[in-house]
């Protein structure tokens, strides 16, 4: 059976033990933080497959997977519905505000949260979180607290790296792994 070819430090792995939710800013982190707008004002977003996955990865495996987003689009929700998201709060001018009440939802604290953001509107939530984490291309502040910065940028596989983090500090990313090495007949081939 083949072994994870990811390696993580341990003081990192500690350091994300015990998270049970996650919650994931959109533009900068989702996405590459550009915004496309149509000349009747259509918003237009690009999203990474690699992202999509381990947000599933993470609902699948026990991390609740969350996002909270300044802004509201038609694109954002649709890509948010199509990966299963149950937990999203658009347009949110208090970050902190709308994390509060999903934990009250989750009766999760944040001494089990993990959150990734790339800008100031998400310090408050990566100050609080137990385990923080940024994409490269996040703010100096942001990268300044972060636990951990991603070596893929926002909208790039930035949450992807975070989601395999989580799996691996819970102990369960080789077992997600080989479920996906196993073919539908069973013979992992």
């Amino acid at each position: 059976m083949h072994a994870p070819a990811q390696t993580l430090s341990p003081e990192l792995l500690l350091r994300a033990q015990g998270i049970r939710w996650a919650i994931f800013d959109v533009d900068g982190v989702l996405t590459d933080g550009r915004l496309y707008l149509s000349e009747r004002g259509e918003e237009f977003k690009a999203f990474s497959t690699l992202d999509g996955h381990g947000l599933k990865l993470l609902a699948l495996h026990g991390i609740t997977p969350a996002v909270i987003t300044g802004r509201d689009s038609p694109a954002v929700r649709r890509r948010v519905a199509d990966l299963g998201i149950a937990h999203a709060v658009y347009g949110a001018a208090d970050k902190l505000a709308a994390a509060g009440e999903l934990m009250a939802q989750l009766g999760l604290g944040w001494d089990t949260l993990a959150a990734m953001g790339d800008d100031w509107p998400d310090l408050p939530l990566l100050t609080r979180a137990a385990f923080a984490c940024a994409p490269p291309n996040a703010h100096i502040e942001v990268k300044a607290i972060a636990h951990h910065v991603t070596a893929a940028r926002g909208g790039f596989g930035a949450a992807r790296e975070c989601c395999d983090l989580l799996l691996m500090a819970a102990g369960r990313y080789a077992s997600a792994l080989r479920e996906q090495l196993v073919t539908l007949d069973g013979t992992g081939r």
